[in-house]
């Protein structure tokens, strides 16, 4: 099974990859750098929608086509409205919501002709909103929508799935300001208990699919 997996080299990404090295299927990557396993990848912005295609175009012939894409990467810049710069605002959006559409788009013909399945990545924070991020709750609220439509859109010809993982303990919180990083002691999902969860939905028989599959810390508090 050849599974193109956006923002393979680190966190939630790299632990589908090896999740479906495990499973004996090839991983393939899209990110802005190397993944640590060894698998087929591509570099590219995926806020640069040319790039993003020509890179799923790339790795999809690379290896005689896809049976499935997990679009994993996304980006926060938390803060005020008013605060965030408006290009970094915007880069939120352009990563988390326009990537995620330019990679399914390049990808669906590979996987309308293997019957193939697309798992997108939301966020519980696509689901409810909070302070301070308005940026990643539009964009994962967008990707939600995305999802719902593009089922209705490839019903019978493509497998869509849309994850919906509450926090988890990966390098995503680095670098930010201490009132925006997970406070100590908070409950967060391991990335690759998550990543079983993805191949739980690739797994699923023809016909029968995980429509929404929200996967979060039975002691996290960002769901419901």
């Amino acid at each position: 099974m050849n599974v193109l997996i956006t923002g393979g080299s680190s966190g939630l990404g790299a632990a589908t990859v090896d999740a479906v090295l495990a499973e004996g299927g090839t991983p393939l990557v899209i990110d802005r750098a190397a993944p640590p396993a060894d698998v087929p990848y591509a570099l590219a912005d995926l806020a640069d929608t040319p790039s993003a295609e020509s890179a799923v175009r790339e790795l999809a012939e690379r290896v005689g086509g896809l049976d499935a894409v997990f679009t994993a990467a996304g980006i926060d810049s938390p803060g005020a409205l008013g605060a965030v710069p408006a290009k970094e605002w915007e880069r939120v959006v352009q990563v988390n919501l326009l990537g995620t559409a330019a990679v399914v788009r390049a990808a669906l013909p590979y996987l309308e002709r293997s019957g193939g399945t697309v798992v997108t990545c939301g966020s519980t924070l696509g689901l409810r909103s909070v302070s301070d991020a308005t940026a990643y709750c539009a964009s994962k609220a967008g990707v939600a929508a995305f999802t719902r439509a593009l089922a209705a859109e490839t019903a019978g010809r493509v497998g869509v799935t849309l994850l919906v993982p509450g926090g988890m303990d990966t390098a995503f919180f680095d670098g930010r300001d201490e009132q925006y990083k997970p406070p100590p002691g908070a409950k967060l999902n391991r990335p690759e208990d998550v990543a079983a969860s993805v191949l739980h939905a690739l797994r699923t028989p023809a016909g029968c699919e995980v429509r929404e599959l929200v996967v979060c810390h039975s002691e996290e508090g960002s769901w419901p």
